[in-house]
């Protein structure tokens, strides 16, 4: 039996401090049209429907975001699956952002 793949649910707060600090690019992995329509400051989009997860940056601290928490966790699966030890993503996401009045470019 494999052993599931290890996801880490960020909050809001979680993902405010680590763009406010820094330590972590928001890779949200919605689509170009949703990007382009608003997206939290700061994240790099990667749409999920052309991932590659060679494609992302080496020694950052990674976490996904999608609308509301599904897409980047198959983004998570993706890239562990290509053996990047990534395990983080926001679990609210765009939709957790927008909802609790947070700024969107």
């Amino acid at each position: 039996m494999s052993e599931a793949p290890k996801i880490i649910d960020l909050d809001r707060e979680a993902v405010k401090q680590g763009l406010r600090d820094g330590s972590l690019v928001l890779v949200d992995v919605r689509e170009p049209q949703e990007f382009a329509a608003g997206h939290i400051p700061g994240a790099v989009s990667h749409p999920l429907s052309t991932f590659d997860p060679s494609s992302l940056p080496e020694g950052k601290r990674i976490v996904f975001s999608c609308a509301a928490g599904v897409r980047s966790v198959r983004a998570l699966e993706f890239s562990q699956a290509s053996g990047r030890d990534i395990r983080e993503h926001y679990k609210g996401g765009f939709k957790d952002w927008i909802a609790s009045g947070e700024p969107v470019e």
